[in-house]
């Protein structure tokens, strides 16, 4: 009799770094995987046609479109079919958005995972992955790197949505006993990432020779910092925590370097051969809700036996080399 292949069900899978953990999947393991997807702003199937292991494996893929803001019924449940994991990965995930419209976020982030744990609570699943962020935390000052138990201190209407569905989680948990493991990650970079994030603009703007816009302490003398890791390396602590993570913990995945903004630009301006134009701007009083630092503490990953990469300096160069190759520019006009 053949073994039955283990069969994830990935939603936000077109996103942008959902569709980086699914190429991830597809090359280190034999599972299916069904992505589920709205396929608004930050979602595209062209994602996942650009992978370069698609081709080869596109049958393990089944695409199903559903809006998580509805309750899942029979219909998409039979197009599901039989799941042993669930990685929450779908959310409205802009800052600036959650700032003009906080109740969209409520019902993107918190309703709509309210709507995927009632469909996941009475099936027999391995682990549920709920994919969060260090935003919940709030600002941290220097030297502070939060741990995952940390008291919350959310600044913005994004981040507030994503801790209200961690509470969500957590509680079907405890009431329901559905296998929940939440992650919180800090700023992620890569291939095919939407120009309203901070590197591939950056890239834009200084091919444009624009002006780059570096958000800074009020006197504009200290850069904003945050701790970078390449989607790719995410996915691999996604698998590890789905093989040794234990129910009803939350785990930090931590990029391997502080980056400030300013150093940042410095550092694409220079791979890209250009000269960086930019112009501090105090991040509170320009951009309300937006934090100076982020930071997150690693170690419990580490101490569980997760390698982190120490590539970051080569990886960040590779990313913007790729997005400026005439194959790829595209993705820096969507």
């Amino acid at each position: 009799m053949e073994n039955k292949k283990t069969r994830v069900l990935l939603t936000g899978g077109a996103g942008f770094i959902g569709h980086h953990v699914l190429e991830g999947i597809l090359k280190e393991t034999d599972w299916e995987i069904v992505v589920l997807d709205r396929l608004d702003l930050p979602g595209s199937l062209e994602r996942l046609r650009d992978i370069e292991v698609w081709e080869a494996n596109k049958h393990r893929v089944k695409f199903v479109w559903w809006d998580l803001k509805s309750q899942m019924n029979q219909y998409v449940s039979k197009d599901i079919g039989e799941i042993d994991h669930v990685w929450h990965l779908a959310a409205n995930s802009h800052v600036d958005r959650s700032i003009k419209d906080p109740a969209l976020f409520v019902m993107d982030n918190v309703l709509g995972t309210t709507n995927l744990l009632l469909w996941a609570k009475d099936r027999q699943l391995k682990k549920f992955i709920y994919f969060s962020t260090d935003e919940v935390f709030g600002p941290a000052p220097k030297g502070v790197f939060y741990k995952e138990w940390d008291r919350y201190r959310s600044c913005n209407p994004y981040a507030a949505s994503k801790a209200g569905a961690e509470e969500m989680c957590l509680a079907f948990c405890n009431t329901y006993g559905l296998p929940i493991v939440i992650t919180h990650t800090m700023n992620v970079f890569g291939e095919r990432q939407h120009p309203e994030k901070f590197i591939p603009m950056t890239v834009k703007k200084i091919l444009n020779g624009d002006k780059v816009l570096i958000h800074g302490d009020p006197e504009k003398k200290i850069p904003g910092s945050r701790l970078w890791i390449h989607a790719r390396n995410v996915c691999q602590a996604l698998l590890f925590i789905n093989e040794n993570g234990t129910v009803g913990e939350k785990y930090n995945i931590v990029g391997e370097k502080e980056v400030d903004n300013l150093a940042m630009a410095r550092f694409i301006a220079k791979t890209l051969g250009k000269k960086l134009e930019y112009e501090f701007m105090d991040f509170h009083s320009s951009r309300p809700g937006h934090d100076l630092r982020y930071s997150l503490d690693g170690s419990l990953l580490k101490e569980m036996g997760f390698s982190y990469p120490k590539d970051f300096e080569a990886s960040l160069e590779k990313t913007i080399k790729w997005m400026v190759d005439p194959k790829n520019i595209k993705w820096l006009v969507v």
